[in-house]
């Protein structure tokens, strides 16, 4: 159990890109990281969120809603894993997270899944990205399984 996992350099380019979208929330920048066919696992759905366009929504958005947002420790399991620990404010409600990342050999994100805790913070946070993005998220849902 003592391996020492890095993350080949393509992932390990798209980690760093990740970590600039963070701070400036450029919706381009993100895009570049994200391969087509993401999928993206919310903690308020059951089923998976797939496409990058989606992806793209509900990442932008959760950047924009988080108030004083950091990563506290980064979790490297073999050369295409990570895990990114996070909090951040929403409101009065102070979270905890991770981030688990998949990357694809060409560096891409294909797996984004967020895990979030405690329940109030989580509630509050899903009451905000579905006041703002529920609806058009929905018909990108809609459209994803169309085209199954």
């Amino acid at each position: 159990m003592s391996e020492l996992h890095v993350l080949a350099s393509l992932p390990q380019r798209t980690l760093d890109g990740w970590h600039r979208f963070v701070a400036s929330g450029d919706q381009d920048l993100l895009a570049s990281l994200l391969a087509e066919h993401i999928v993206f696992r919310s903690p308020f759905v059951q089923s998976p969120i797939p496409g990058r366009t989606a992806t793209l929504l509900v990442l932008t958005t959760v950047v924009q809603i988080f108030e004083n947002f950091r990563y506290h420790r980064a979790f490297i399991s073999g050369s295409h894993d990570a895990a990114l620990e996070f909090a951040a404010n929403i409101g009065k409600w102070e979270l905890k997270g991770i981030d688990l990342i998949k990357f694809n050999d060409s560096g891409e994100m294909i797996e984004f899944e967020v895990m979030i805790r405690p329940i109030k913070a989580l509630q509050a946070l899903g009451e905000e990205m579905g006041n703002r993005i529920g609806p058009q998220l929905s018909l990108l849902k809609q459209a994803a399984a169309l085209q199954r």
